[in-house]
């Protein structure tokens, strides 16, 4: 059995995982890489391996650093059957939609101010693209809502458990039958942090496991309460009005503008700020709103005790308004602080929040609010860095707004959920830690084989195959 990491090894996006055993190759995600513009093109349209050899795939959840590239896959061969949770490819639906939107948009932006000497910009898919796509996905419960495994051949079989990290995220485990010996590799995708609202707590693997390969985005730190987190928010909310600020968010349409909605509702009913207009401007996040509202079900008995017991909707609350069309957004730019404006993509390298950045990055009354991970190389990590200035839309802007990180928001586990993960984990021979960065993944690492001496733990690099 051989492992090779095509993505999300080393980085934290571009999630690409093959496992080759009896002549089977399934992919474990097929996500978009997000860093350098240049380098990104390339990678995305690209495909590491041949698609057409692909016999199935696997997505961990939707967001697009695990699913993006799936349109890519099929335009490029691949016949199979993609598995995921049904509400895992609900929400893919609007994200691989809304991510050829945003590619036809920028697109057509660039070429609207061309630069001398660069090509013509072109989406790296369109929407018949994606509708090709989804014809593919085959959606499998939750094993606590099915008690069955999923076969894909008569040796290899798998069932989903609750990652707990956003809607529909999904821990696979995969049993591999071969010469009357069985093997059990488990992959955690995004796992999610404990004791904070909205969605479940991760679920833990009931069998022995080989493998785990394991995310460790947060591997070198643990969060603070959830309940901190909503203090400062606070505290920058009261500051923005007293001071006129226009507060700047970019957040992923899917998990944490849900999760910031939510802090927020609570803020508001425990009147800890004042009065505020808060502009959700994403219209995938408007679209995702339709899932979660119709997969309550899903969330957890705190998000009952908060809202559910009041007759509350937990993601409807006064001062609160859903930006729909490109008018609405434009508008938004002419109006005076101070308001909160929560727009996509979370790490500032797609949608309308390059837009709201371009336009309030140079004021110095400007609060951007980052609320989660940012990937090497992207405009958010290189806002939370310090750079003095940066370039959006190939034009260079003065950074002037003040930047601050509110880490709480991440719907990541940290190094006491990950460690707390493993040490549920029976059986566990071989660790391997996907979805970091060199920064975060030694130290990690570390800490494993002091608790663990005897535990194969690895740090796979990009393209690495590992033979188990």
């Amino acid at each position: 059995m051989k492992i090779t990491f095509f993505g999300a090894a080393q980085n934290v996006t571009g999630s690409k995982h093959l496992i080759e055993a009896g002549g089977f190759r399934l992919l474990l995600d097929c996500g978009l890489y997000q860093g350098r513009r240049a380098e990104a093109e390339v990678r995305n349209r690209t495909l590491p391996f041949d698609a057409k050899t692909i016999d199935a795939v696997i997505l961990s959840h939707a967001h697009a650093d695990h699913c993006g590239t799936l349109p890519v896959l099929v335009k490029n061969g691949f016949t199979g059957k993609i598995y995921c949770t049904e509400t895992t490819a609900e929400i893919a639906r609007f994200i691989l939609h809304d991510s050829a939107k945003i590619q036809e948009e920028d697109a057509a932006y660039m070429n609207r101010h061309p630069k001398p000497g660069m090509p013509e910009a072109a989406p790296l898919y369109t929407s018949e693209d994606v509708e090709n796509c989804l014809a593919h996905f085959a959606p499998v419960p939750y094993f606590r809502l099915s008690n069955e495994w999923t076969q894909l051949t008569p040796e290899i079989r798998f069932k989903f458990y609750d990652a707990g990290h956003i809607l529909g995220s999904a821990v696979t485990l995969i049993e591999f039958h071969e010469a009357g010996v069985t093997k059990r590799i488990a992959f955690s995708g995004d796992l999610g942090n404990r004791n904070v609202p909205l969605l479940r707590e991760p679920e833990y693997i009931t069998e022995s496991v080989d493998a785990l390969l394991l995310e460790c985005t947060y591997g070198d730190r643990n969060h603070r309460p959830f309940a901190d987190a909503g203090d400062e928010l606070a505290g920058v909310i009261t500051d923005a009005v007293k001071n006129g600020r226009k507060i700047i968010v970019p957040a992923f349409a899917l998990g944490r503008t849900q999760e910031l909605i939510y802090a927020l509702h609570k803020l508001v009913d425990a009147k800890k700020i004042p009065a505020l207009p808060i502009y959700v401007d994403s219209p995938l996040s408007v679209n995702i709103l339709e899932v979660f509202n119709a997969h309550a079900a899903d969330f957890d008995e705190e998000t009952w005790r908060d809202f559910g017991t009041r007759g509350e909707a937990p993601f409807i609350f006064q001062n609160l308004r859903y930006v729909h069309t490109i008018q609405e957004s434009k508008k938004l730019n002419t109006l005076p602080g101070p308001y909160m404006i929560i727009s996509s993509s979370g790490m500032c390298e797609g949608g309308r929040i390059r837009h709201h950045l371009k336009n309030n990055i140079s004021d110095p009354n400007a609060v951007v609010l980052i609320t989660g991970y940012q990937a090497e190389h992207t405009l958010g990590r290189r806002l939370q860095d310090g750079v003095k200035s940066v370039n959006i839309f190939g034009e260079p802007h003065e950074v002037k707004a003040k930047i601050m990180t509110l880490h709480e928001f991440s719907a990541h586990a940290d190094q006491r959920g990950l460690l707390d993960y493993i040490a549920h984990t029976n059986g566990l021979k071989h660790l391997l830690l996907v979805h970091t960065e060199m920064k975060q993944a030694p130290v990690f690492m570390s800490l494993v084989q002091s608790k663990y001496p005897s535990l194969d733990v690895r740090i796979p690099a990009p393209e690495e195959s590992v033979e188990l």
